[in-house]
């Protein structure tokens, strides 16, 4: 089956909001902890080995890269990877910088659908995760989380870890967040839950009625 990330690739490479590109296309965020598998996962979506970059050093991309979807001259979307965090050898300028630049562009991107949380299944809702959240949360718009790396753990425990995010996420709600919150399990390896990504995903980039 053709999805629609099939058709990613390389756009551009942002270090401060003023260079975010005037694109007026949705966009889909991809955060997620320096070791949760973001990139691996990016790549498998896509279907592609090298699309993003999966440094054996967690920590390394320290900047926001965006790869277009669909036609060369007129993307349908983007999709937009953010730097991992929580990586502790990062020098702390360089560290607050990034975090400026992340909740700096999850609160005011207006072209943003939504954020592809990636948690990995055996330590999900970590203290960063959690302010990762917190940072998106007056937006109002959905998180997804991919529970990473299932292939981990039995059956049991990928369960149980996709039950306690839900749990979590319930209380978010409770709390009063807005948007919507959904998780699910994912395994970039053993191939675990492509399509239910990429259907909630061209769901977030498929045009609006109000657009």
């Amino acid at each position: 089956m053709a999805f629609l990330l099939h058709q990613a690739r390389f756009f551009t490479t942002v270090n401060h909001l003023r260079d975010l590109p005037a694109t007026v296309a949705p966009e889909v965020a991809f955060a997620g902890r320096s070791n949760a598998g973001k990139s691996t996962a990016i790549n498998v979506l896509a279907n592609q080995k090298r699309l993003a970059f999966a440094s054996k050093t967690p920590g390394r991309t320290q900047h926001i890269n965006y790869f277009s979807v669909g036609p060369v001259d007129e993307p349908t979307s983007y999709v937009v990877d953010l730097p991992g965090y929580g990586y502790a050898e990062v020098p702390g300028a360089a560290k607050a910088h990034w975090e400026a630049l992340l909740s700096s562009y999850l609160q005011s991107r207006a072209q943003l659908r939504g954020m592809i949380l990636m948690m990995d299944s055996r330590r999900p809702l970590t203290d960063l995760d959690r302010i990762m959240i917190e940072w998106f949360a007056p937006t109002g718009k959905p998180i997804h989380a991919l529970l990473t790396k299932c292939d981990k753990l039995t059956r049991q425990e990928s369960i149980n870890a996709l039950r306690a995010t839900q749990k979590a996420f319930a209380g978010y709600r409770e709390a009063g967040y807005q948007g919507e919150l959904s998780a699910q399990l994912f395994s970039a390896l053993k191939r675990v839950g492509l399509d239910e990504a990429h259907a909630l995903i061209e769901a977030w980039v498929a045009p609006r009625a109000d657009a």
